[in-house]
């Protein structure tokens, strides 16, 4: 699974990297040391256009009756997207990508489990692959909602973890976001582990543990 994940870099820095235009917002989100599920996250989806947009992580589908459900769907195994009725029809027209440069995984060892921070090699940021839906609350409020699709592990997390998040090539991009594409065998085929050659991974401080920590001494 992927249940934490960092973006300290200001999303103005990393616009032409995803082809989208910086907004004044954009310029100013604070770096984040520990995203955890139920809250905002940064996002891109094409959606008319590419822009950038804010969604809150724990997917909560259109039919659903109350929010509650999207604290147990923070992501989606890529194996069985086409399979499930939650996940089916957003393959195949609620595609984003959601930013990053970062993830945490905690692996098992000597009887207790050590925290890992896992990049890119070249500490670049990167987007995981995800789907999207808008659900009215109770009150008419349109609440736009996302889920995390995981894969299996690459040689690295292997040794960490059995799950990983879809990390996209970046020639993956613009077919990911093109809501034209409805292809799933196609779709899928961007959801491969990432190259294990092209990301580091090393132990970081167990104040990650809590979601309520959320400065760079987590990262030490």
């Amino acid at each position: 699974m992927c249940g934490r994940f960092t973006l300290t870099i200001d999303l103005a820095n990393i616009a032409e990297k995803f082809g989208v235009e910086a907004t004044t917002q954009a310029m100013h989100t604070a770096p984040r040391y520990n995203i955890a599920p139920t809250q905002p996250i940064a996002a891109v989806l094409r959606n008319g256009e590419t822009h950038f947009t804010e969604l809150r992580w724990g997917l909560i589908p259109s039919w659903a009756k109350d929010e509650s459900i999207g604290a147990r769907m923070i992501n989606a195994r890529a194996e069985s997207l086409a399979e499930k009725p939650s996940f089916k029809g957003l393959l195949r027209s609620k595609r984003c990508m959601i930013l990053a440069d970062g993830f945490f995984e905690w692996k098992q060892e000597n009887g207790r489990k050590t925290p890992m921070f896992i990049t890119m090699a070249d500490h670049q940021p990167f987007a995981f692959a995800g789907l999207w839906d808008s659900w009215k609350s109770p009150s008419g409020e349109a609440v736009r909602t996302c889920t995390i699709i995981t894969t299996h592990p690459n040689d690295l997390v292997a040794t960490i973890h059995n799950r990983m998040p879809a990390i996209l090539l970046p020639e993956a991009y613009e077919s990911w976001l093109d809501p034209s594409i409805k292809d799933e065998q196609f779709l899928s085929h961007w959801l491969a582990p990432y190259p294990a050659d092209a990301m580091s991974a090393r132990p970081i401080s167990r104040l990650v543990n809590d979601p309520h920590n959320d400065s760079p001494e987590i990262l030490a």
